[in-house]
């Protein structure tokens, strides 16, 4: 190969314009990394109702101050972008009646124990330490009347199984005893 030399010069205008596309692109890259943020405002989780539940388990009861996702809204906002949960709070997404749920962690931050509840009250499926923001879809084949969400690892610290008994309003059985806020 053979290179010819040329007296003409490249205008100045040309590196500058190439050194400002390239910085382009390269924002618009790091701005499609950032989780993407809800079209609407999130809802402080203060506003959701609340209320106390115990799970029953082998060795025990168990108590929870839970946030009820009462909402289509408050149920797709869930627990995202939440950066720490205390281990003794949850959210609670009842139904109506039961039905086969659907859940995934698209902009969840952490990672979270899913317990899906029959109209019983009876956990019929855990998915411990869920990926956070994953968009794998996370259900059951039994119907269900609630999934309850804690922190990551309660189920395995605690030694709540499938099996156990939740007890709360939803169910027809609502716990007496300590309320934590």
């Amino acid at each position: 190969m053979r290179m010819i030399q040329s007296d003409r010069k490249l205008p100045v205008r040309a590196p500058i314009w190439f050194a400002g596309a390239c910085l382009l692109a390269a924002m618009a890259l790091m701005l499609s990394a950032l989780p993407a943020r809800p079209a609407h405002a999130l809802e402080n989780l203060d506003q959701f109702p609340s209320s106390v539940l115990d799970i029953r388990t082998r060795s025990g009861r168990e108590w929870f101050s839970v946030w009820i996702a009462d909402t289509p809204a408050r149920s797709q906002q869930g627990l995202m972008f939440l950066k720490w949960l205390p281990t003794d709070r949850g959210m609670l997404f009842p139904q109506e009646t039961p039905r086969i749920m659907s859940m995934w962690m698209k902009n969840t931050l952490i990672p979270l124990d899913m317990l899906f509840i029959d109209g019983q009250g009876r956990v019929v499926y855990i998915r411990e330490r869920t990926t956070p923001q994953s968009e794998e879809i996370i259900s059951t084949q039994v119907a269900v009347k609630a999934v309850l969400e804690l922190a990551g690892g309660q189920c395995a610290r605690l030694g709540i199984r499938v099996g156990d008994r939740v007890r709360h309003a939803l169910f027809g059985s609502a716990p007496v005893g300590p309320v934590r806020n």
